[in-house]
């Protein structure tokens, strides 16, 4: 419930905005487990990454920057030295990244039990993908998408031999609810006027909800044991925000949303249209 994070009440969980992942997650023994997380090398991947890592679950970062993950992996082990922690490379703007990714796991004999599409992008201007797609929504959903698709039978395959539910989770963002005027631009994804970046990443954030709602429902009518979810994270100051880091980092804080910002003011905040 928004207001729940809006105001740091508690929801019906028992947990509210400042719980943390690991009093989410006390516990909890994750040890007969294997995640995916894509985008794990900064922000809220690196935390998820290292808290599923925590309760004993094997987690395959999928990354772009190798060198990064290696960092992220040894700090990791430092501070959980029986932590089990691999990186395979990924670059969810390129389709074809997207099926070696998925052909190496494949290969790797492992289970997948948790799929935690976490990775995203805001290009700062209009740019094109490697495989000519608007890179907000390449990055952010097609290549999430495609991900989920080509494991998806490895998850079910993990579901009925281990007799555990399978989790799909979408990192999403209520800007979902601000995308351009009558939702996803099917027949403009790739056409630079009236380009917004913001607009555009609320695009593929709604993707990923419809996405995952889809997917829930088609895995519930074939009685597949395998739920799917989007969610959104809060306002955190993570490197998503790079090209536009007067966003959270400049300028003063705002009484409602929280978001800091330069001279654009709030015009994307859900809170602050």
């Amino acid at each position: 419930m928004w207001f729940c994070w809006l105001f740091n009440r508690k929801a019906p969980s028992g947990f509210s905005a400042s719980s943390t992942a690991e009093q989410v997650t006390e516990g909890i023994d994750g040890s007969a487990l294997t995640a995916v997380v894509t985008g794990a090398t900064s922000g809220v991947g690196v935390e998820t990454a290292r808290v599923l890592a925590l309760r004993g679950v094997h987690v395959v970062m999928g990354v772009r920057n190798m060198a990064a993950a290696g960092n992220v992996k040894a700090a990791i082990v430092k501070e959980i030295p029986t932590a089990k922690v691999d990186a395979m490379e990924l670059d969810l703007s390129s389709m074809a990244s997207v099926k070696k990714f998925a052909s190496n796991f494949k290969s790797s004999g492992l289970p997948l039990n948790i799929l935690i599409n976490n990775a995203g992008v805001i290009a700062n201007k209009f740019m094109l993908s490697k495989d000519n797609i608007e890179l907000n929504f390449a990055t952010n959903y097609l290549g999430h998408f495609l991900l989920t698709d080509l494991l998806l039978e490895t998850m079910k395959k993990t579901t009925i031999k281990s007799k555990r539910e399978g989790r799909i989770v979408n990192v999403s963002s209520d800007g979902h609810r601000i995308s351009y005027r009558g939702g996803i631009r099917f027949d403009k994804l790739n056409d630079p006027s009236g380009y917004n970046n913001m607009l555009a990443y609320c695009q593929s954030k709604l993707a990923n909800v419809l996405h995952a709602n889809e997917l829930a429902r088609r895995l519930k009518d074939d009685g597949v044991n395998i739920t799917a979810n989007s969610l959104h994270p809060g306002v955190v100051a993570t490197n998503i925000f790079r090209p536009n880091n007067k966003i959270v980092n400049g300028g003063s804080n705002h009484m409602l949303c929280g978001i800091t910002s330069g001279s654009g003011g709030h015009k994307w905040c859900i809170f602050c249209e």
